[in-house]
C-alpha cells in the first residue's frame, strides 16, 4: 500500500511562517490582500481551502508564486482523502 507523507493544512503554513513571524492579524493581510476578514481567519484555521484567487493574492503580497500556495493545498488534499478511501479494490491498468 502506497502511503503518502503526513502534511497540514495549507492555513498552518499562513500562519506560523507568514503571520506569526510578522505579528500580523489576519484581518489586517485580508485588509492588504483586499479579502473579508473572514475568508483568512477560516484558511488559517484549517476550515477553507486556498483558491486559486487567494493563492495569486498570496504569492503577489509575500513575493512567492501562486504555485507555491497552490501545491501546499493540493498536497494537504491528496493526503487527508487518501486516508479516507480505500483503492485497493482497483487495479492498476497493464501497460503491455
Amino acid at each position: 500500500m502506497n502511503r503518502l507523507r503526513i502534511t497540514r493544512h495549507s492555513g498552518y503554513t499562513l500562519k506560523t511562517e507568514y503571520l506569526d513571524p510578522l505579528e500580523m492579524s489576519a484581518g489586517k493581510l485580508a485588509k492588504e490582500l483586499g479579502l473579508r476578514r473572514e475568508r483568512i481567519e477560516r484558511l488559517v484555521k484549517g476550515t477553507t481551502p486556498i483558491t486559486a484567487d487567494t493563492a495569486l493574492r498570496l504569492g503577489r503580497y509575500f513575493g512567492t508564486t501562486p504555485q507555491f500556495w497552490m501545491n501546499l493545498q493540493i498536497d494537504y488534499d491528496l493526503v487527508s482523502t487518501a486516508g479516507k478511501i480505500d483503492l485497493s479494490g482497483i487495479k492498476p491498468m497493464d501497460a503491455g
